[in-house]
């Protein structure tokens, strides 16, 4: 449960950092590019990655895929924390579990029971009370939390592509993405530097380095948390996305004092809701 609870306090935190570089106006782009400069370092002493195994037989499209999206996706993340705070952000990142169900019915032809459907029902109707703006409130931006959802969706279908892939293990897999993601990363401050005018200063590096942490932190523990409980993965799945959500609300309310409308509040303790049932339809 330590394991679990660690995993939940680290994905908040990165949340709550890149709350708090709004007020030193931090460069997103070069905090994010940092960030992987520190994963993989982590990645590489924690995990000790073999590279010789990787060949052109690697699953380099997939690799691709998620390297490019995992930047450009933080980059919503972010301006999505900055426009509409982090209660809605980690609530939208957290129902982005929906996408890869939704393919695994439409594109798999998985078969579904009444808790999942009803569960995808409730979890739908949580996101648009999630996401409702309110007309007084030009700051909501319902666009950034939105494509949050759909490409974290998107990168967990990828990342359960690459689990798949046993002929690598799975570190070295995650190894990989981080390089090309801060290739990336790279590309666009450079942009940003060369074409913008955009300065790189320090402030950026230490951002990066406390989100790197953070965020290598958040997999690490959450990896071990599947170990151990290898016989009830549900019990991780549930709790990780509940006790964002849960936690990250709290944090936004009491420390940022972000307004949430009733209907806001609703649509939270739906999300939760949906996230039960989804839970119980593994064991129907």
């Amino acid at each position: 449960m330590l394991f679990l609870v660690l995993s939940i306090l680290c994905s908040v935190i990165v949340g709550v950092i890149f709350k708090i570089t709004r007020k030193y106006n931090g460069n997103p782009t070069q905090i994010i590019a940092f960030n992987y400069i520190i994963a993989l370092i982590l990645c590489y002493f924690t995990f000790n990655p073999d590279l010789t195994e990787v060949d052109a037989n690697a699953p380099w499209n997939i690799y691709i895929a998620i390297g490019v999206l995992l930047p450009v996706v933080f980059l919503f993340l972010v301006a999505s924390i900055r426009h509409t705070g982090i209660v809605k952000t980690d609530a939208a990142q957290r129902l982005s579990l929906f996408i890869p169900i939704l393919a695994a019915w439409f594109i798999f032809k998985e078969e579904f029971n009444s808790y999942k459907v009803i569960g995808l029902v409730v979890g739908f109707l949580a996101l648009l009370f999630i996401l409702r703006k309110e007309s007084d409130n030009t700051e909501n931006k319902w666009f950034f939390p939105a494509t949050v959802l759909i490409g974290f969706g998107i990168i967990d279908i990828l990342f359960k592509q690459i689990a798949l892939y046993t002929t690598l293990p799975y570190p070295t897999s995650l190894f990989v993405v981080f390089c090309i993601a801060l290739g990336i990363a790279i590309l666009i401050s450079v942009y940003e530097i060369g074409i913008k005018n955009v300065k790189l200063e320090p402030k950026n590096i230490l951002f990066g380095a406390l989100v790197g942490i953070f965020n290598f932190g958040n997999i690490l523990f959450y990896l071990k948390a599947h170990k151990a409980f290898a016989e009830n993965p549900s019990t991780v799945f549930a709790g990780m996305n509940m006790g964002v959500i849960i936690l990250g609300s709290l944090v936004g309310l009491f420390f940022f004092r972000e307004k949430l409308s009733k209907i806001n509040f609703i649509g939270i303790f739906l999300a939760l809701i949906s996230i039960v049932l989804i839970v119980i339809s593994q064991f129907k």
